[in-house]
């Protein structure tokens, strides 16, 4: 595991601990996400992975991407798209892993980091779980697929209203809206994720991998056509004032103030 900087491997049974760490908030980037990839498709073709947990290291699961780069490279004439574009390459292609996931999610998932928990089939998470959908509240579009994957979860009405406001809701909230698949006590978070993933591995594989094949027919399609909408807008508004106001007041821990600029 050495060639991995961001990322270690655990193997419990037939269950695959993957812990991310990139402190102190767990922000993703393209190198974090090119590590998910080349790790995820290798346990994906090792037959004596049966399930995989996604877990984080520290406080916070992931705080989303880090986007302070995008405003220097904006101010000093460069663009910050092509990084933007290997960013959501490599998300896409953690979509196309047959092998079920769950999530054990700690302290928050914010943006992309809430993108990555519904790359997983299940979330483990507890009362003081923090989850949003921040992008609005940043000034530009939902990104990493979310306009098809949390529609299908919790639904269009929930999904909106967590698009269009930004907010963030704690645990038990993202329970009611079927975010969260089981609510434990923080300190029980991993230890409870990986037991539901070894109760997953304990059923027959190929029974398992053809019967999420199935029920997720052609979702990772969805979501690489999601994705390259949510890109293209997010291109545009990247150029916008309020883009650089909304990272501007998320540094500074202050209200956003919007102009439609």
């Amino acid at each position: 595991m050495s060639e991995f900087k961001y990322l270690t491997l655990e193997k419990r049974g037939h269950v695959a601990v993957v812990t991310f760490s990139n402190p102190p908030v767990n922000f993703l980037g393209p190198e974090p996400l090119g590590e998910y990839s080349r790790l995820l498709q290798r346990l994906d073709d090792d037959v004596d992975c049966r399930a995989i947990v996604l877990a984080a290291q520290g406080k916070v699961f992931c705080a989303g991407a880090d986007f302070s780069g995008a405003i220097r490279e904006l101010e000093d004439g460069g663009s910050p798209f092509d990084a933007l574009d290997e960013f959501y390459a490599q998300a896409m292609t953690l979509f196309d892993i047959g092998t079920p996931m769950v999530a054990a999610v700690q302290g928050a998932a914010i943006g992309a980091g809430l993108g990555l928990t519904l790359v997983a089939d299940f979330r483990v998470a507890s009362l003081d779980t923090t989850f949003s959908a921040n992008f609005t509240r940043l000034g530009f579009h939902p990104g990493f697929g979310l306009t098809e994957t949390l529609p299908r979860l919790v639904g269009a009405h929930h999904a909106e209203l967590l698009f269009y406001t930004g907010r963030r809701i704690k645990g038990d909230e993202a329970a009611r809206l079927g975010l969260v698949t089981k609510l434990v006590a923080s300190e029980d978070v991993l230890e409870e994720a990986i037991a539901l993933a070894m109760e997953i591995a304990s059923s027959a594989p190929l029974a398992v991998r053809d019967t999420r094949a199935t029920l997720r027919g052609q979702l990772a399609a969805r979501v690489r056509e999601a994705n390259a909408r949510e890109l293209q807008l997010q291109t545009a508004e990247m150029r916008t004032q309020d883009f650089r106001e909304g990272i501007a007041a998320s540094l500074e821990r202050r209200e956003p103030r919007f102009t439609g600029l």
